[in-house]
Formats: structure tokens, C-alpha cells, sequence
């Protein structure tokens, strides 16, 4: 089954008096289950086609799916619901809320969702801020951790909802080659477990080492595409 369908895309950002494009049609369909890396240079449109496919930008031309329901063209209120309960992301940037510690930024997207049990919540957040190796550092808040420790409670965020998808911008960029690898572990198991769709964009050959395909972006085009 195709959790996501991606056709024609195209994206266009002005630059002054010029239009640079970003994207230049793109058409990708992604498996239930996938663990898909996406490689190209800087600039070849790989942060910007991940946002796109989740909801956070939105596409001059073309149309995504996700399992079977166009995207582009639903209102506001029913792409936050669908970014809150399907889509997990994981930004290079980390995107933690400063004055929350590592739990409270961590069990946030679990209060969005409402009507969730207290106790349900700690359970779910301390399995994963354990899994992310930071339990001891769960009441430390961001500015209090090291680069690869926020990128990690940005991990365990990403995952506490039990999203369908997983959208990760250079996920191990601030990351020791060892917590690099333990990380993956973790959402490769989730990946083989709850059939997650794992998307990455990524420079770093352990990802695509773990990748079961990888497409290569290339100045806004898909120039090649490949099952490993």
C-alpha cells in the first residue's frame, strides 16, 4: 500500500526579482513501511520536498497524497490534526521549546492531542527519553544540553505520538558516531515493528547504510532512485 504519493510537485520561492525553483516537478510514490533515505547536494530541494510532504509548506504546482487523501487542498484545522496525529518530525535545527525541560518538550505533542491519561503520558515519555539515552537529564531544559542531546530529545518527540510517518532533516547531523548508531537502531526497530514510514534527508552514509531505497534529488529533480 502507498501511505504517500507525491506527483508533479513543483515549488517556486522569489528571490528579488527573480524566482528561484526550488522544485521542478517531482513525482515519488513511498511505500507503507518505507525506510527511505533522500541524498543530493545542498540546494537540490530535499529539506524543501520533506516539508511539502508534511504540510508545512505547500507546492506552487502538482499534488500530494497521504494514503489516498489529497493534502494540498484541505483546510487549515485538518492539516494540523493530520501534522499532530500521523506525522512526526525531526528537524535539523531541533525546534525544542526553550523554557520546557527535556520532558515537558518531549510529552508535548501528547498534550495537543488531548483526553490522553497522565499516567499513559509519563509512561510513553520516560520509554523514550530512556531510549534516547537521556533519563538522566529529563528535567534539563535545551539550553542546559549539548547539541546531540537536543537532537535527541527532538528524536524521542518526533516519536511519542506513534506517528505513521517519520520526516527527518539530517537526523544525525549533531550526533557521535555511536549515538548516531543507536538511534538508528531504535527507529529501525520501530520501523520493522509498527511498519512506521521512516523519510530522511541525509548526507551521512550510516543512514543510508540502514535505508531499504534512496532517491537522489539533483537541482529541484529526481535524477535517480534505487532499492537497496
Amino acid at each position: 500500500m502507498n501511505v504517500i504519493e507525491v506527483k508533479g510537485v513543483k515549488k517556486d520561492y522569489p528571490l528579488g526579482k527573480t524566482t528561484v525553483q526550488a522544485l521542478k516537478g517531482i513525482d515519488l510514490v513511498v511505500e507503507t513501511g518505507a525506510f527511505l533515505s533522500i541524498v543530493g547536494p545542498s540546494g537540490s530541494g530535499k529539506t524543501t520536498l520533506l516539508n511539502i510532504i508534511g504540510c508545512i509548506d505547500t507546492p506552487t504546482a502538482g499534488t500530494v497524497k497521504i494514503q489516498d487523501e489529497e493534502i494540498t487542498a484541505l483546510p487549515e484545522q485538518t492539516i494540523t490534526d493530520l501534522r499532530l496525529h500521523k506525522i512526526g518530525f525531526i528537524f535539523q535545527n531541533f525546534n525544542l521549546i526553550p523554557v520546557l525541560n527535556v520532558r515537558e518538550n518531549v510529552e508535548f505533542p501528547l498534550l495537543l492531542m488531548k483526553n490522553q491519561p497522565r499516567a499513559l503520558i509519563d509512561s510513553r515519555v520516560k520509554e523514550l527519553v530512556r531510549g534516547v539515552g537521556l533519563i538522566d537529564q529529563i528535567e534539563q531544559r535545551p539550553a542546559e544540553l549539548s547539541g546531540g542531546q537536543r537532537q535527541r530529545v527532538a528524536i524521542a518527540r518526533a516519536l511519542v505520538t506513534n506517528p505513521e510517518i517519520i520526516l527527518a532533516d539530517e537526523p544525525t547531523a549533531n550526533l557521535d558516531s555511536e549515538t548516531s548508531e543507536s538511534i538508528l537502531q531504535l527507529m529501525r526497530q520501530l520501523n520493522q515493528s509498527e511498519k512506521t514510514t521512516f523519510i530522511f534527508s541525509t548526507h551521512d552514509p550510516e543512514v543510508l547504510k540502514h535505508a531499504n531505497s534512496i532517491i537522489q534529488l539533483r537541482d529541484g529533480l529526481l535524477v535517480g532512485a534505487g532499492v537497496v
